[in-house]
């Protein structure tokens, strides 16, 4: 199966051990050099029905994805999500 990574945006993360939908596919960490997949980024839930904006990002690591399917993708994460803080936008 090949797979773009543009196509990587609609498809679901949900984790095995908890089964837990975590989100879609927001962005990529990549070395752009090797061209080596680190991690996939889903953004945090909403806060507030979205006006408080999202919380913490989730970074889904390479090595627990288990199986890329048409429309999902699982995951197995047995313990605490790891997550990044979403930078600040400053508006002008």
């Amino acid at each position: 199966m090949q797979c773009r990574i543009a196509d990587l945006r609609s498809k679901e993360i949900i984790n095995i051990c908890t089964g837990f939908r975590m989100g879609y596919v927001c962005d990529v960490l990549m070395d752009i050099v090797t061209g080596k997949i680190y991690a996939l980024i889903v953004p945090g839930p909403c806060r507030f029905f979205g006006f408080l904006g999202h919380e913490d990002d989730y970074v889904i690591p390479w090595e627990v994805i288990k199986k890329i399917g048409d429309d999902i993708i699982l995951v197995e994460i047995p313990g605490e999500y790891r997550r990044i803080r979403r930078p600040k936008r400053r508006w002008f």
